[in-house]
């Protein structure tokens, strides 16, 4: 009777385990609350009462059935959030905000969801274990416009705008976008090729464009002249789409803060009023067929206002594969720490600090336990460690941090600090950096990183391996980086914007650089392919252990060669540099290696190698 009591017991316990897991992995759909696809209503609060349920029963899929779903500031929860890189512009409008979920996956079964004004489509904060799938995210009406050239004289030039997608008036002699609650008038004007899509070769950004008037001249079409005659040099030819740049940038389209192991599949972002997903003070992100392009079947060159993925402060892994990035106005990668200055010494504990950036203003710099570095910021060395017990909050731009210990000898007012606890590991593979305005993959980390089997037609460098802490004060000195098998395709580094020193620049912000104190260290590129049509390949400053090696490199014809470098790599305070067995075919024109503040031994070229030293 015992054992047969204890079966039946048993058997109880096994279904009540199935039952609890039936309920935690539960499929709940938006229509359950009354939303239906393709109905044009206002999504939020919809949403927001399935994520209430979700949020219960940890484990669900948030299901929408394939369709349209509209999103509007009404209803939408405001919140103030401090994000990087962004200006300060609070509260935000957060259209879905999940906010101490664990355990859900979103998935969108091919939605298209629209939002509507200045608006963040997506907000995870404090969450883990978030995977967003299968939907794209979309403006009827954009944060940035585009226009054709219809007409050029030596005074104006007219352009051809779609006022449906892009309404407009003319304010004040000003081209003004107007939108669903905001209007702003174009401050910077770049060119793309209505061929190819490609960034025009040489023409950069378009600052000259700030001083036009502007009239209309029949609907659709306005004239542009610069009385000044300033921008003449500017003038596109016809037939030449123009993006133009208005508005600011005030919310990313996905934001997530402060959590962990957050996965995005099979997205696509078509735009965003600010930086595209941006990652603050997070652990484990994973990306897998995300893609933030234009919208083709709309005739847009233009995707998202800014970068396309920012990372700040983050830890643990960033993995990145099978992406894309086309149309941005910023970079399309970002991954960065953030640098502070130490304003005053308090006592041996405590230093008060600030943020030199205003748009890292607002931040959450550290927390407890975390360890900070010092950093003298004429070399950017780094002098000595320290541990955080305390971050206390003065206003927006300053703050107070305790120290475990007493503050290292010969730290005082002027060094700057980094977190070091905030660095992530990175592997980026099988993605496509695509012709966007500036460079195409930004990476300073102390963390693992490796990027191979990349395609980049990036319209400035391709590679950007930075670090400063006296201009954009974002931090993180590399200390393992692998860049193996990418193809580095023309337009790669095609016109000029800041650090587009070579395809791959390595161009830290070092006053005094020394060579005793190298900045960054062990980077490799081998086995990859350039394509080249100017001399610079890779400019490289501060770094101990730089290997050039296994390349091939081809000369490209479709760009006469422009850059003011005429030599294929330079050097500057290097050591331990290694340039060995690549491959040419045609007639590459960058055969020099400059070097200064280092002598010709610090450089090992193979024998018989295309590439010659030159001081």
């Amino acid at each position: 009777m015992k054992t047969l009591l204890s079966f039946k017991a048993y058997l109880l316990l096994v279904l009540l385990l199935c039952t609890a897991s039936i309920s935690a992995s539960k499929v709940i759909s938006v229509t359950e609350f009354g939303l239906k696809p393709n109905s044009r209503i206002n999504a939020v609060p919809f949403v927001q009462k399935a994520i209430k349920v979700c949020k219960e029963h940890p484990g669900s899929t948030l299901v929408f059935p394939k369709g349209r779903y509209d999103f509007w500031a009404q209803h939408a929860v405001e919140k103030e959030y401090h994000e990087t890189n962004t200006y300060d512009v609070n509260p935000k409008i957060l259209a879905v905000l999940l906010d101490e979920v664990n355990n859900l996956t979103i998935d969108g079964n091919g939605s298209e969801f629209i939002m509507h004004g200045r608006m963040q489509p997506f907000t995870l904060d404090h969450c883990q274990n978030i995977t967003l799938k299968n939907f794209t995210v979309d403006w009827d009406i954009p944060l940035t416009a585009q226009g054709t050239v219809t007409e050029l004289t030596p005074d104006f030039m007219e352009i051809e705008i779609d006022a449906c997608q892009y309404p407009y008036i003319i304010e004040n002699k000003r081209l003004t976008f107007v939108g669903e609650g905001w209007k702003s008038s174009v401050w910077s004007i770049m060119q793309f090729d209505p061929k190819n899509h490609f960034v025009l070769p040489n023409t950069g950004d378009n600052l000259g464009w700030r001083g036009y008037d502007a009239v209309e001249v029949s609907p659709g079409r306005v004239r542009l002249s610069d009385p000044k005659g300033e921008a003449n040099k500017f003038y596109p030819a016809v037939g030449t789409i123009l993006v133009l740049r208005h508005s600011t940038r005030d919310h990313a389209g996905i934001f997530i803060f402060h959590s962990e192991d957050t996965k995005m599949e099979n997205l696509k972002l078509f735009h965003t009023c600010g930086l595209g997903i941006l990652s603050q003070y997070s652990k484990n992100i994973s990306f897998d067929d995300v893609h933030i392009i234009p919208n083709a079947s709309k005739g847009r060159v233009l995707s998202g206002h800014d970068d396309g993925f920012h990372f700040m402060g983050c830890s643990g892994l960033l993995k990145i594969e099978n992406c894309s990035w086309a149309g941005l106005m910023d970079d399309p990668i970002n991954i960065h720490g953030t640098c502070s200055r130490i304003m005053e010494v308090i006592s041996p504990t405590r230093i008060k600090c600030k943020f030199m950036q205003d748009m890292s203003e607002g931040m959450e710099w550290g927390r407890p336990n975390e360890t900070i570095g010092f950093i003298e910021h004429n070399t950017m060395r780094t002098v000595a460690t320290g541990k955080m017990t305390k971050f206390e909050v003065l206003n927006k731009a300053e703050f107070i941090i305790e120290l475990s210990a007493p503050l290292p000898t010969g730290v005082e007012a002027g060094y700057v600090i980094e977190n070091l606890t905030c660095t992530p590991d990175a592997e980026i593979r099988n993605c496509h950096f695509g012709s966007c305005r500036a460079r195409g993959l930004l990476v300073s980390t102390p963390g693992k990183v490796v990027i191979e089997n990349n395609v980049f037609e990036s319209s400035g460098s391709a590679i950007l391996i930075a670090g400063d802490a006296n201009a954009w004060y974002e931090s993180g000195a590399v200390k393992d980086v692998l860049i193996r098998n990418n193809d580095f395709r023309y337009p790669c580094n095609s016109s000029l914007y800041q650090f587009c020193e070579a395809v791959i620049s390595i161009d830290p912000e070092i006053p005094t650089p020394e060579q005793k104190y190298p900045y960054h260290r062990n980077i490799r590129i081998v086995e990859n392919t350039f394509h080249l049509f100017d001399y610079p390949i890779l400019f490289a400053r501060s770094v101990d252990g730089l290997t050039f090696s296994d390349n091939t490199l081809i000369r490209d014809t479709t760009y006469q060669p422009y850059h003011y470098r005429k030599e294929g790599i330079t050097l500057e305070a290097c050591k331990s540099v290694i340039i060995s067995n690549n491959k040419i075919e045609g007639d590459v024109l960058g055969r020099k290696v400059k070097f200064e503040r280092m002598k010709a031994s610090d450089i090992k070229i193979s024998k018989n190698s295309f590439f010659q030293k030159v001081k």
